[in-house]
């Protein structure tokens, strides 16, 4: 039993360590801070801020309709001329609204007759992230108890009504404005979830390359600095830029191996969920063209390049196989908060703290790209890929000053006290 308790405590020393618990607690922190930001509860405790055209004013159905949104949404703009419009849009616009909902003239008398009640929204999508959705959704679910509460008041009415028709009373004629586009027939909802299955396959792969080839660049320099391989390899005469590109090179080749496996697995697990595709993306642009996928892959690229640069240079600090575990943490951090943020929120609704936090971390780069250049937004790209481009150049320059020096063989030291005293007394 003794020699039990002995191992025990001796393991449990070593694996609880500051290196272990540090990385644990970070990593709540950086996921409450996250939550803090995209607080879901307080998004959808405030109402949705619309506009409403009630063409059809002072009749039965349209009456319900105008109630519930009244009711249940913020409006900061009412008329009841449908040539108001241009007006709806830039009120709403500017009082960073959601929607410009249109009940036209005879929405009451169609559906008296048998037809559907045409409900006109004009959506006004700020982000393409699943936050920013929240609002949109919100009024689909007003616009839905509005074909809810019309249903039950034909049911009271005409109790021999066609059950079809009396369950689904209403239609929408959608049209969505997002980043200087109009797109007739598409929700934010529907965008989102076609830009989502167009980009979110991109950040997963990214994270993956960065944090398996990055875990093996660690690695290795921990698993030469044991078994001492290190300190030869460094007094043959070999020119260092080449080992620092040697080992840059066959890790990248390793990781984007790995990463195409998991991209096609990936892509298929992917598909499973693709029922039916309604929407052809053509139609409305949703397309990269060959300059785009250009621009994806030299972010990819160079983004790649530093960060297995700044495997190398954690490296420096790994003093054996098992404590270059702990570093790969860091990594893993820059890798993992860019992905969940630009999957919950678009670049441009983010606060100008988290907007500046997120550029300067050059993972997020090739994250955010498929969906800007959707969009035609070429500086954002353009920009950050100047940006990774020199956080990479000034990576290696470290990379390749720190293997020229002595620190890899001899370490960070610091001079004994006693030897310093000696010193200065002479």
């Amino acid at each position: 039993m003794s020699s039990f308790s002995n191992i025990f405590k001796k393991e449990l020393k070593e694996l609880f360590t500051a290196a272990t618990l540090i990385p644990i607690i970070l990593m709540a922190l950086i996921f409450a801070m996250i939550g803090n930001t995209v607080n879901v509860e307080e998004e959808i405790s405030h109402p949705p801020v619309i506009g409403v055209i009630n063409n059809d004013d002072n009749t039965t159905f349209s009456y319900i309709a105008s109630s519930i949104l009244y009711r249940n949404a913020k409006v900061v703009f009412n008329s009841t001329d449908i040539n108001d419009k241009e007006e709806g849009l830039k009120t709403v616009k500017d009082q960073d609204g959601v929607a410009l909902i249109i009940i036209p003239d005879g929405f009451t008398s169609r559906i008296i007759n048998g037809k559907h009640g045409e409900i006109t929204v004009y959506w006004i999508m700020k982000g393409a992230g699943v936050m920013d959705t929240i609002s949109s959704s919100v009024v689909e679910s007003l616009i839905a108890e509005i074909n809810s509460n019309i249903s039950r008041e034909m049911i009271q009415r005409n109790t021999s009504i066609n059950a079809s028709f009396a369950l689904s009373p209403t239609m929408k004629n959608e049209t969505t404005y997002f980043k200087d586009k109009e797109l007739p027939g598409l929700s934010p909802n529907m965008i989102t979830g076609i830009l989502s299955s167009q980009s979110m396959l991109i950040p997963i792969i990214m994270m993956m390359i960065i944090i398996m080839a990055g875990s093996l660049v660690i690695s290795s320099m921990g698993m030469e600095k044991e078994n001492k391989t290190l300190e030869t390899l460094l007094t043959l005469p070999v020119n260092r830029l080449s080992i620092v590109a040697g080992k840059i090179s066959a890790a990248a080749i390793v990781g984007l191996f790995t990463a195409i496996i998991y991209m096609i697995g990936m892509g298929y697990y992917m598909q499973s969920f693709n029922v039916s595709d309604t929407v052809n993306m053509s139609n409305y642009n949703f397309v990269l063209s060959n300059l785009d996928y250009i621009l994806i892959g030299l972010s990819l690229f160079l983004t790649l390049t530093g960060a297995l640069s700044l495997c190398m240079l954690l490296g420096v600090f790994a003093k054996n196989y098992k404590s270059a575990q702990t570093l790969t943490f860091p990594i893993t951090l820059l890798a993992l908060i860019p992905m969940f943020i630009t999957m919950f929120k678009d670049f441009d609704t983010l606060p100008l703290a988290l907007k500046a936090l997120v550029f300067a971390m050059p993972f997020s780069h090739p994250m955010m790209a498929p969906r800007a250049l959707m969009f035609n937004d070429y500086i954002l790209v353009i920009s950050g890929i100047i940006y990774v481009a020199l956080f990479a150049l000034v990576t290696i320059s470290i990379v390749v000053w720190v293997f020229k020096t002595d620190i890899l063989i001899t370490g960070i030291t610091k001079k004994p006290r006693i030897l310093h005293r000696r010193e200065e007394k002479m």
